[in-house]
């Protein structure tokens, strides 16, 4: 049975001191979705001959460059919160009290994983479609520091799972009676990307049993196309989602929130890139570094060991013929057998 209502959070959840510092709650669901997409997107690559640690090379760039353009593109379609008389110069830095788009983080991302890729020798698009799923995964997980935040929410609503918000805090809507309940955008958001992840990893499988089994087998989902359905995916989500979505202080060319408008590209840019880079790729991506950056083949750690056991052995020997002899001892060969130094070098067996 669905609850009468999501209660809003405990303010005291939204933040805890550990020592001298302040810990966000909001700021801790997104390193738990970031740490999320790292390791989904690792596995993914090494299943796909990348060395280990690799995403977490190309997310030292792409996480910090990635906040940067969340927070450019919020303060630029909400420029009513950052500008005019008495507004704090500095609240456009403070990302603490929530205020990181989504679509910002995709743009700035991009170019960090650009950068990251060039300098591990990686393809970008590979990077890309290794991604895809933990994407979604890290922006289902993020979703729940707007719900701490008390942020992400819709229109009005009387169903039974209406969310609670505080009257007191900052996005409730004016002139709203208090105990009005609102839709959950940030649980809808979190289910609907869910369902992406499943619905990704689903087709990607369908798509490569089906490319194996071909005689001359195709480019599959490689090559960037399965980040392109993602785009595609999310960009639908968002753009309804947008649609009921209570947000005052956004902007809205021609009447239209800012976020239907990057929804309505992010789909028209998932389609395109679906279409060019299957025209441009029709054969089977067989790695995903680019050519001439392989890593260089490292020596079997058996090899070493069986070598080095060996290198001790003829020490060894060596030690131990040196005994006998000293000691007036017979020596042996390089089978262990006993040597007669008057014997024959034709008849080992001893012939004189």
């Amino acid at each position: 049975m669905l609850p009468a209502s999501i209660p809003s959070p405990d303010p005291v959840w939204s933040q805890f001191s550990l020592g001298p510092l302040t810990i966000h709650t909001y700021a801790l669901c997104l390193l738990a979705g970031i740490a999320a997409a790292a390791y989904i997107t690792d596995r993914r690559l090494r299943a796909r001959g990348a060395a280990p640690g690799l995403a977490l090379d190309v997310a030292m760039w792409a996480v910090p460059i990635g906040i940067v353009g969340a927070r450019i593109y919020h303060v630029l379609t909400h420029l009513g919160d950052f500008t005019g008389p008495g507004v704090d110069p500095w609240a456009w830095v403070r990302i603490w009290e929530g205020g990181n788009a989504l679509f910002g983080s995709l743009l700035g991302g991009a170019v960090g994983v650009w950068i990251g890729c060039r300098i591990s020798g990686l393809r970008f698009w590979s990077f890309a479609d290794a991604l895809a799923p933990g994407l979604l995964v890290a922006q289902a997980i993020g979703r729940l520091g707007n719900y701490v935040n008390q942020e992400l929410f819709g229109l009005p609503t009387t169903l039974p799972w209406g969310l609670e918000i505080r009257s007191d805090a900052p996005m409730f809507p004016e002139g709203t009676p208090e105990g009005t309940l609102f839709h959950p955008l940030f649980l809808y958001e979190m289910i609907w990307n869910l369902v992406g992840v499943a619905v990704l990893l689903t087709i990607e499988r369908r798509v490569t049993r089906r490319n194996a089994a071909l005689d001359t087998p195709g480019s599959g989902l490689r090559w960037g196309r399965l980040f392109g359905l993602y785009l595609v995916w999310y960009g639908l989500g968002r753009s309804w989602l947008e649609a009921i979505r209570i947000d005052p202080t956004s902007d809205a060319p021609l009447g239209i929130p800012a976020n239907i408008w990057t929804s309505g590209i992010a789909v028209l840019l998932g389609v395109a890139i679906v279409v060019v880079q299957g025209r441009r790729h029709t054969e089977p991506e067989l790695s995903v570094y680019v050519p001439g950056r392989e890593p260089a083949d490292d020596e079997d750690p058996d090899a070493e060991t069986t070598s080095a056991e060996a290198d001790g052995k003829a020490d060894r020997k060596a030690d131990d013929k040196a005994e006998d002899k000293a000691d007036g001892g017979v020596e042996t060969d390089e089978a262990d057998r006993p040597v007669d130094p008057d014997a024959s070098p034709v008849d080992p067996a001893g012939a004189k």
